[in-house]
């Protein structure tokens, strides 16, 4: 659609658009609203699930004290590329497909290492980031 439609063209396309699409379900009866709202509530939930998947695989390995530790003391820019690898497997099949091939990579690399020293790297690794606000 074009930016340079005027009200009574916008109200004429709304008007011929209306009972084609069935109503909008929500708790307004706005339907811009309620995909905002739905749009907030599926971030949240996103983020909620995040926190419990990150809890549960650092859980196995660490108390709960130094789990929180961990999650806490994460720097801004291990956030900031795990959000931009994120979006960017996301909008794409290709890109999903290089990001993909890159988690398995990294997967089968760690597997080729001998183990306890996979183990001791990580360990000092998250207890190190555990410790840093100490």
């Amino acid at each position: 659609m074009s930016d340079n439609l005027d009200r009574d063209e916008i109200h004429r396309l709304v008007r011929a658009r209306r009972g084609k699409a069935g109503n909008v379900p929500g708790p307004t009866e706005n339907p811009a609203t309620n995909l905002m709202l739905a749009d907030v509530v599926m971030r949240m939930g996103s983020y909620v699930l995040r926190g419990g998947v990150e809890k549960a695989f650092l859980k196995k390995r660490y108390d709960d004290e130094t789990v929180r530790d961990i999650k806490e003391n994460r720097s801004i820019w291990r956030t900031l590329s795990s959000i931009a690898v994120a979006k960017f497997a996301t909008r794409s099949v290709p890109g999903a497909a290089i990001v993909g091939t890159g988690i398995l990579g990294k997967v089968l690399y760690d597997h080729s290492k001998a183990r306890r020293s996979q183990k001791r790297e990580g360990d000092a690794q998250l207890i190190k980031q555990a410790n840093e606000d100490s």
